[in-house]
């Protein structure tokens, strides 16, 4: 039997208490309501860590002992300190998993991983959004049917300045005519890693049991195979060479 996948959300913890829209939506953080339904769905053991925080709660200990990172960041991607996003970009190229989720496409961590601006179009402005699920054997979209609706959110539009995804999974189409690769994975050494669009802190997003089963799919998918830290020792042969 696997033991439970170790699993950390972050987030900045900040539109919560600045914000009383948003608290009146996620009063004790949106952060907790991930980790509450990822809890939920049992094999899982799961850990919160915010930004204020020492460390933003990314220590070394806690990164080590992670196999799957959940990413949720949007007004303070430049306070995180260079070196945790470092320690998180090297555990990902060892194995780790990483869910970015929302404004996460403009974190420091997803951009490192990328290599890219990931820089989009976008407008608050209650469209609603359709999810079209465009690769329906994909384990991230088990038990979905070919689409799904969110009646409220915030819209982002292509172009979207991501390295081509190695599997688009979803795509959005917005009120507002545009369209926009919404759920996509790309491997990073040896670390799975997952872009999910939906979720902006206004709107009770992460409490619609779709985008909840996509982000629980989506843990499970990221789940570490190996662990291989990064080494370029000098090794002897394995023969001996001929005399």
């Amino acid at each position: 039997m696997n033991a439970d996948l170790n699993v950390t959300v972050w987030s900045e913890f900040r539109h919560e208490k600045e914000n009383p829209r948003v608290a009146a939506v996620y009063p004790h953080g949106l952060h907790e309501v991930i980790a509450g339904f990822l809890r939920a769905a049992g094999g899982l053991t799961v850990r919160t860590a915010t930004l204020d925080e020492p460390e933003h709660g990314l220590t070394e200990e806690v990164v080590a002992g992670t196999d799957v990172l959940v990413w949720w960041g949007h007004k303070a991607h430049g306070e995180v300190r260079d070196e945790i996003v470092a320690r998180v970009h090297r555990r990902v190229l060892e194995g780790m998993g990483l869910v970015a989720l929302h404004s996460a496409h403009y974190s420091k961590i997803f951009k490192a991983l990328m290599g890219t601006t990931c820089s989009l179009k976008w407008r608050e402005s209650d469209d609603r959004e359709r999810l079209w699920n465009v690769c329906p054997s994909h384990p991230i979209a088990e038990g979905l049917g070919e689409h799904f609706t969110l009646e409220a959110e915030e819209m982002y539009g292509e172009p979207f300045g991501i390295p081509t995804p190695d599997e688009l999974i979803f795509i959005s189409w917005f009120t507002g005519g545009e369209v926009f690769r919404s759920g996509a994975t790309w491997r990073r050494g040896h670390g799975k890693v997952f872009y999910f669009r939906p979720g902006h802190e206004t709107y009770p997003t992460y409490r619609h049991p779709q985008v909840q089963r996509v982000i629980t799919n989506a843990v499970r998918w990221a789940r570490p195979t190996v662990r291989i830290p990064d080494a370029a020792p000098n090794t002897p042969p394995l023969e001996q060479p001929r005399s």
